[in-house]
């Protein structure tokens, strides 16, 4: 087990962070008690909270706004490339502590935090011509981006350090205040980034965190301090935090949430390049990526051998503990995420769902965590929807076949569904990707890739159920920021002269 165990004590009771420290409350309203979902008997940290701390730390916000919003955009940058300095210095104890927290691989822990301290290159750099003054040319005047305030960002579990950071990083470097709340189930990450930018020397409440159950998210999104919200999570709780603003018509509101996600593999695909890329997408992150392929949707020529071809590897991969060498796949994050598989599985089977590769808890040894085998169903009648199995997202490993009858049928099944967030299509037709394409109501389309595997160099969010769009990604900076219009004086604007206007 590669494991540092000096990090287990730097986690415990940190306390929450603003106004440019950390405070443990002295009467606290709660504690998250973190398990791992890999080993149940590793006690990763404490975090008690206290609901108070959202106040102090939205006052804290307010304060430092002015001056930070007034500083060049070169300053702000400047502080963000000393909290990539120190997400480098503390990549091992970031890396170890989302493999904890979250169950993944560590080789996967170790590709978050690289794509953390890789976004801030592409704030900086590519990222920054989307939210740059616009000069008008001839015409008399320019397009500037201003910082919308105080920011909430909500972050999920699965990739609680990528997924905040990819809004905290623009949002800072546009000049508002931010005040993030990690998810319940992975409270560490959001401390060692209260850390990292303390480190960096940024300062007294440019940064904060908060940490609590979904009901101080709750308050959070509807703090009067806040003028941004910038959700990642499922959709139900995305809807339900959309209805919570009431009249503030004013806050601008960025929702990256879930989806139903297909692949689509034509009959002149690669077979071979296809059913590596649908299981990947599939089985890796144990399905708990909102980028995951849930469902194939392949034409009759390949369908089949998709089927066989997938199935194997889906009975090789290495399910195990994060720590442990040559592992794949980790377990899912609780208890009740285990449940709602193995129950919409029963649902399947029993609905004729053939369940090629069964999939069901699995047993890790030395170990005890919420571990399942990944499993491949395929429908009998592609038309039909089980509820709760083809109409969920289950965030979990496990993938349904549907055989279509040609291209518009499977493109048809792709759409069948309320999410709208990615979609991977398998052909060597650059015509039929075209098509594809143009009827796909998502947000990504990935051609002969992995749909799990989003670009940060490109926008990033859904329609529909998976988003209200305001895409993250490379536009990030868009979601938290509005455009300014100034209009400079024109040529006939000096002597207002017009008919019957009085002298």
């Amino acid at each position: 087990m590669d494991l540092d165990r000096t990090v287990l004590n730097r986690l415990d009771r940190p306390g929450d962070y603003y106004d440019g420290q950390f405070h443990v409350p002295a009467r606290p309203d709660g504690e998250l008690v973190i398990h791992s979902p890999a080993d149940l008997a590793d006690h990763c940290a404490t975090h008690p909270y206290a609901l108070s701390a959202l106040d102090a730390a939205a006052e804290s916000a307010r304060r430092a706004w002015p001056a930070w919003r007034r500083l060049s955009s070169e300053e702000r940058a400047d502080y963000l490339r000393r909290y990539q300095a120190r997400l480098r210095a503390h990549h091992a104890e970031l890396a170890q502590t989302i493999a904890r927290e979250v169950g993944k691989p560590l080789w996967e822990a170790r590709t978050e935090v690289d794509a953390m301290i890789a976004k801030v290159d592409l704030t900086l750099g590519e990222g920054r011509r989307f939210t740059d003054a616009v000069q008008l040319g001839d015409l008399p005047g320019e397009i500037r981006y201003r910082p919308v305030g105080v920011v909430a960002v909500i972050g999920p579990f699965n990739f609680p350090g990528h997924l905040p950071n990819g809004h905290i990083v623009p949002a800072l470097l546009l000049g508002n205040c931010v005040i993030h709340k990690p998810s319940e189930r992975t409270p560490s990450l959001g401390t060692w980034m209260a850390r990292c930018m303390d480190e960096a020397g940024l300062p007294k409440g440019v940064f904060n965190v908060i940490q609590g159950t979904g009901e101080q998210g709750a308050r959070l999104a509807t703090h009067p301090a806040v003028d941004g919200l910038m959700f990642t999570g499922s959709s139900s709780v995305g809807k339900r935090l959309l209805a919570s603003q009431g009249e503030r018509i004013d806050r601008l509101i960025a929702l990256e949430l879930g989806g139903k996600n297909a692949s689509i593999a034509f009959d002149d695909c690669d077979v071979e390049r296809t059913a590596r890329a649908v299981a990947f997408s599939a089985y890796v992150t144990a399905g708990q990526r909102c980028t995951a392929t849930s469902r194939l949707i392949a034409t009759p020529r390949v369908c089949r051998a998709l089927i066989d071809r997938i199935a194997q590897i889906a009975r090789g991969i290495v399910v195990g503990a994060p720590f442990e060498a040559a592992v794949f796949m980790g377990p899912v994050i609780d208890a009740a995420a285990r449940e709602r598989l193995l129950t919409a599985q029963r649902d399947a089977r029993a609905h004729a769902f053939e369940a090629v590769v069964p999939g069901g808890a699995l047993d890790v040894e030395r170990t005890r965590g919420f571990y399942v085998r990944p499993s491949l169903h395929v429908a009998a009648d592609p038309s039909r929807v089980v509820p709760g199995y083809s109409d969920v997202e289950l965030f979990a490993p496990d993938l349904a076949v549907y055989e279509a009858t040609d291209v518009d049928h499977a493109l048809a099944l792709a759409n069948q569904t309320s999410s709208g967030l990615t979609a991977a299509v398998f052909t060597a037709s650059r015509d039929q990707l075209e098509h594809a394409a143009d009827e796909l109501r998502v947000g990504v389309v990935q051609w002969n890739r992995a749909s799990a595997g989003a670009s940060s160099r490109l926008p990033f969010g859904g329609i529909r159920d998976s988003g209200n769009h305001r895409a993250a990604g490379i536009v990030a900076g868009l979601a938290c920021s509005y455009p300014f219009g100034l209009q400079l004086p024109g040529k006939n604007d000096a002597t207002l002269d017009w008919p019957g206007f009085g002298r």
